[in-house]
């Protein structure tokens, strides 16, 4: 999963970074609220950990903002207010869950994966299904074998990596460093060009002569994968 960390504490935020990661799930972090619904505007995540004291506005703020939106990811509030009036007020401004600090770290991951069993069945969860499909390319995750159209695609153990993850986040851009943390497993350098160079050859394999180009670059931020780009350029 995709998880966006909301928190101004460098320790408990590094905290979290760790153990998500190390539980499998792809982690950006915020220390402002701000930033937090920026990084939210531009990409798509699973879920939302939030704090609610930070230095620049309201966590109740965030939250709400974050809920104006329909299809919003589930938030889990992480806050030293302990009080029943903020636990209620939290889960009535639409938070899915409420922790208060300090936490259990095994608690708070299963409480994430009850949330993601209510909210993503698994005959819809694109991280479940063993085929992922968009346009006329698809992905046969029990064979572990791409095809576009009739033509099978000879893909390398990170090709197909970076392929399924695009596919999973299909439409939604997604950065280089997430894509350098979930296909190489550790954080990206911001000098590397790896991504750049994996890219480029999987594009060449995706949509070499084909008129439609369903990897695409979006300026700025990453790769999308998307089979009606121009529609969202």
């Amino acid at each position: 999963m995709r998880i966006l960390v909301i928190e101004d504490e460098v320790k408990i935020s590094s905290y979290l970074n760790r153990g998500l990661q190390q539980d499998g799930h792809v982690v950006d972090t915020a220390a402002l609220g701000g930033d937090g619904l920026l990084l939210l505007s531009r990409g798509c995540y699973d879920l939302v950990l939030l704090d609610l004291m930070l230095p620049d506005t309201s966590g109740f703020e965030v939250l709400r903002q974050i809920k104006m939106h329909r299809g919003s990811p589930p938030v889990i509030i992480l806050s030293a207010k302990s009080s029943v009036a903020d636990r209620v007020r939290g889960l009535e401004e639409g938070a899915d869950d409420y922790m208060t600090k300090p936490f259990s770290f095994s608690e708070l991951l299963i409480r994430i994966r009850v949330i993601m069993r209510r909210r993503l069945p698994s005959e819809t969860d694109a991280s479940r299904q063993t085929t992922i499909q968009v346009g006329d390319l698809r992905l046969d995750r029990i064979a572990r074998q791409a095809t576009r159209g009739e033509r099978v695609i000879d893909l390398t153990a990170r090709e197909y990596t970076l392929l399924e993850y695009l596919l999973q986040n299909q439409g939604c851009p997604v950065t280089k460093r997430l894509i350098f943390e979930h296909v190489w497993n550790y954080s990206a350098d911001p000098q590397t060009n790896v991504v750049d160079v994996l890219v480029c050859r999987l594009r060449e394999k995706i949509d070499a002569d084909i008129g439609v180009k369903l990897i695409r670059t979006v300026r700025g931020l990453g790769y999308v994968l998307d089979s009606q780009p121009e529609a969202r350029a």
